[in-house]
């Protein structure tokens, strides 16, 4: 099994709920929030371990919800690992037809676990700040394969404030020298996404 598809050790428990005295971003555009995002920063664990040029890319699926597709060059292995999964948000949209940010991602069968969206850039969608159930997993995304010091280090600072082992991040490598680099697509077209029927 391919170490982004061991992902779901993230989702095992199951588990929707948000970390202790951290609040999710509210007013999400799922629309803004679809296509390429590369990884900048992580928490270590086995299903990221080794992996450079990491990306997570999002489009919407026929009922309503989010494919996800992870990405990540071995170099040991001299190899692309992939894991494809999908997303619900966990609350119906507002009038605005907008979301709060608490999603809920599986990657195989019934496993579901937290996907929460702790920061972003509201105006751009131009980078993103996830964490998962608890406090042990923790990203930093971007629309471009290098984020800015200033904003990246707000970022860190804001993640230690809440609580989050900081000093244990994994920067990560997204230089395009390796077999079958593709760049990512920003934004895709979709149409509207909905909450699917329980």
């Amino acid at each position: 099994m391919k170490k982004l598809l061991i992902l779901t050790m993230l989702l095992l428990s199951s588990c929707m709920g948000v970390p202790k005295n951290i609040n999710v971003i509210d007013g999400i555009n799922a629309e803004q929030y679809l296509g390429t995002w590369y990884e900048i920063a992580r928490l270590d664990h086995n299903f990221e371990r080794g992996l450079d040029n990491v990306t997570a890319h999002y489009e919407k699926r026929e009922d309503g919800g989010i494919k996800v597709t992870n990405r990540g060059y071995n170099r040991t292995d001299k190899e692309w690992n992939n894991a494809i999964g999908k997303a619900y948000f966990l609350e119906q949209p507002a009038t605005d037809n907008t979301y709060l940010g608490k999603l809920k991602v599986s990657f195989f069968g019934p496993f579901y676990g937290a996907y929460n969206i702790i920061a972003l850039d509201k105006e751009y969608y131009n980078y993103v700040m996830i964490c998962g159930p608890d406090k042990e997993y923790l990203w930093i995304l971007s629309r471009t394969p290098e984020l800015t010091y200033p904003i990246k280090q707000h970022l860190v600072s804001q993640a230690n404030q809440y609580g989050f082992a900081t000093e244990d991040l994994i920067y990560v490598n997204q230089n395009p020298d390796i077999p079958n680099y593709e760049a990512g697509q920003h934004v895709v077209n979709p149409k509207g996404l909905k909450k699917p029927k329980q």
